[in-house]
């Protein structure tokens, strides 16, 4: 029974590991509303402001299981999809990547310093300064 109970419990931290909720936020004052649509354009560099006419100053987390999930489930590219999309707009001179950031911390600082900042961070980093406009979960399986 007790061999069941570790396994279990490794099982469920192995689980939790791969599977992410990532939250889109905003500064509290930004009163943008944005739908999936919205924000994949923001962050592929097809729109450069918010619906109301705003600037918008997109940046994506470094690295990490957030980063990899907002990829797939908002802008629908993998890693490399998205790597090749940049490269191919920087050299063309029509595009540059947003601003990458090392950790949600970094990301909820420069959205709460900017009020036309956009950013994404995991669920669990989630504080009450910021604005969430967006909710995507996803795991790093396909499930």
């Amino acid at each position: 029974m007790k061999q069941l109970i570790a396994i279990l419990i490794l099982l469920s931290c192995f689980c939790s590991r791969l599977y992410a909720d990532i939250v889109v936020i905003v500064h509290p004052k930004n009163t943008a509303i944005l739908d999936v649509f919205d924000i994949r354009q923001l962050f592929l560099g097809k729109a450069k402001s918010y619906p109301n006419g705003i600037k918008a100053i997109p940046v994506n987390l470094t690295s990490g299981h957030a980063r990899e999930i907002f990829n797939k489930q908002v802008l629908q590219k993998s890693n490399s999809q998205l790597k090749a999309y940049w490269a191919k707009l920087v050299f063309t001179g029509r595009g540059v990547p947003p601003a990458e950031l090392d950790n949600d911390q970094a990301v909820i600082n420069m959205v709460l310093r900017n009020q036309d900042a956009i950013g994404y961070i995991d669920q669990r980093s989630l504080t009450s300064e910021v604005r969430v406009i967006a909710e995507f979960e996803g795991d790093l399986n396909g499930r």
